[in-house]
């Protein structure tokens, strides 16, 4: 499909309201389940070992399984893989209320899920919506998922209490996955679905482009991931209670809503996001510094400017993707490739945190460590930002891909 068609796109002849909907459903649904455990682990006296698996899968699984989307699409079309997707997490989601194993095993199925929708949402923003809104879309994309996750994170501990059982807080997933299933199925049931051809000689790993992307997001994620995990400790460690880390939990998730919407909608309009990535990543560690030395009201504000930082960092790999790969192929091939890496890596990041404050029994050493991972990425991720000369994807490509 050629970029004009892709232009000429719009929502109206795409699905119109309902696609709309049942694409804030999807957004909405997308990470509900990965916020669940940093406040419910106080209160529910998780083991530091769940903590840690607990932020550990979703990013492995959704790295593992990425490069599996591109098969999906050439068989199913991309419209019925991002609905297989969505059943497939709410199945996810009911399996994790039985018990420990459970929890593990259904947040294993909801993250390799997940990772189909992570690299179709670019591709179906790109196809189904005007250009002139890819940005604005990714960031109603992140937008909605941090609403979500803020709203799952704040319920957790009053359900708990309330019920006396960490179960019936981690059920509460069920409902937004259910309605996510239900409102994005009637928009690709159709039949005869377009499938997707194979176009494969396009190999992100050749491309500058590639590799900064992959830079970009995998280190934004490993901090996210990281954040995630072990931010209501980190507020407990502080003097918090239990309670405030719950709510520094559900401050730091709005932030990434702001921050994830804000940062994409912006920068879509323009045609170089260089300057657009640097203020993320500038942000991010003004956030954490402020995280390091704060306390009380102060400590749930830098909250809120570290979430808005990490989820800006969350929604703009998106919209790159978008906007660097031009064609649903590319965009496909760059979203796996970014995602496949950047998970992996970003696996890590709980684990790495968890052995730094063991080891040196202080929040204050991987939170140092994260300021050296932004300003690695500061240098890493700058070809993300622009097309390359005279506005041209510069790729590095074998003879045999030259001439075709």
């Amino acid at each position: 499909m050629s970029t004009t068609a892709l232009r000429s796109r719009a929502p109206l002849a795409s699905g119109g309201i309902a696609l709309v909907i049942g694409f804030v459903a999807v957004s909405l649904n997308s990470r509900v389940a990965f916020g669940q455990i940093g406040p419910l682990a106080p209160v529910a006296g998780f083991d530091s070992w769940i903590v840690t698996s607990m932020g550990m899968i979703p990013p492995l699984l959704m790295g593992l399984c990425a490069p599996f989307t591109p098969a999906l699409r050439r068989r199913f079309g991309d419209g019925p893989s991002l609905v297989a997707a969505s059943v497939v997490i709410l199945l996810g989601c009911v399996v994790r209320v039985v018990g420990i194993g459970g929890l593990l095993f259904g947040t294993a199925v909801v993250a390799a899920a997940t990772s189909v929708i992570n690299v179709l949402i670019p591709v179906v923003v790109r196809t189904r919506f005007p250009a002139s809104r890819t940005g604005v879309m990714m960031g109603v994309y992140a937008l909605s998922m941090g609403a979500g996750s803020a709203v799952t994170a704040a319920l957790m501990v009053p359900v708990t209490r309330a019920t006396g059982s960490w179960t019936a807080a981690v059920a509460v997933a069920i409902v937004p996955a259910a309605i996510a299933a239900a409102t994005i199925a009637p928009q690709f049931r159709a039949p005869g679905a377009p499938k997707v051809a194979d176009h494969s000689r396009f190999r992100p790993h050749r491309t500058a482009v590639g590799w900064s992307l992959l830079c970009f997001f995998g280190i934004q994620t490993l901090v996210f991931y990281a954040i995630l995990a072990w931010l209501p400790s980190i507020v407990v460690d502080h003097g918090g209670t239990v309670g405030a880390a719950g709510t520094g939990q559900a401050v730091f998730i709005v932030g990434i809503g702001i921050g994830g919407f804000l940062a994409p909608a912006v920068a879509g309009f323009a045609t170089d996001q260089r300057g657009h990535i640097l203020g993320v990543i500038v942000v991010c560690a003004l956030g954490v510094v402020g995280v390091l030395a704060a306390h009380g009201a102060i400590l749930m504000l830098m909250a809120l400017v570290l979430g808005a930082g990490v989820g800006a960092g969350q929604s703009m790999p998106g919209m790159l993707f978008a906007l660097r790969g031009k064609e649903p192929d590319r965009i496909a091939a760059l979203s796996t490739f970014a995602q496949t890496g950047g998970y992996v890596l970003a696996a890590g990041g709980p684990l790495a945190m968890s052995a730094l404050h063991t080891a040196t029994h202080s929040w204050t050493w991987p939170l140092v460590a994260v300021l050296v991972l932004f300003a690695v990425n500061a240098v890493g991720s700058r070809r993300a930002g622009h097309d390359g000369r005279d506005g041209q994807q510069v790729v590095v490509e074998s003879p045999r891909d030259a001439r075709s």
